[in-house]
């Protein structure tokens, strides 16, 4: 979904990036590999429809549409936190409700992340900041958290799409 401005979406073929980083320097491959997790997951979400995206598939209140919901708080509570100290973190994010559609979170998620690409911009990885979770961190110690935060969540989603629709792979097809 475009965002609302009207811009084209960032959102690229999942793979291309991580492949053409094979040799890259360590900063062009963590953003490569948190880039294709970003991807992943909008590939794996994206055609299913605002009902299914906010179905109750498992005991908890986990939902594709909340996934994203939860990943967009992620980019805000970590990458925001670089130039803005008083981000802090939505009460209850994996809430849906029946105005919450796919589509806005998808917008929603597409422009945490663009904001988090900006902020990260500005430091080196040995730059730190004080976090109110995690104490002092590195912007290199933030990519690895994201990475993991953002792929495990992604396989979340991997899982709820092949018992929504039996959609299956790295691009829900």
């Amino acid at each position: 979904m475009p965002p609302a401005d009207g811009a084209q979406p960032s959102w690229r073929a999942p793979t291309l990036r991580v492949l053409n980083a094979g040799a890259a320097a360590e900063r062009e491959l963590l953003e490569a590999f948190l880039d294709f997790c970003r991807d992943v997951l909008v590939h794996k979400v994206r055609g299913v429809s605002d009902a299914d995206a906010a179905r109750r598939l498992l005991p908890s209140r986990t939902t594709l549409t909340g996934l994203v919901r939860h990943l967009a708080v992620v980019e805000r509570n970590w990458l925001h936190r670089l130039t803005d100290a008083t981000v802090g973190e939505q009460e209850d994010n994996w809430a849906v409700t029946d105005a919450d559609t796919l589509g806005g979170a998808l917008g929603d998620y597409e422009s945490a992340c663009a904001v988090s690409r900006q902020a990260a911009a500005g430091f080196a990885l040995d730059d730190t900041l004080d976090h109110p979770d995690a104490g002092r961190v590195s912007l290199r110690w933030i990519y690895v958290h994201m990475i993991e935060e953002t792929a495990r969540h992604t396989g979340h989603a991997d899982i709820l799409r092949e018992l929504t629709d039996g959609a299956t792979g790295e691009l829900g097809g």
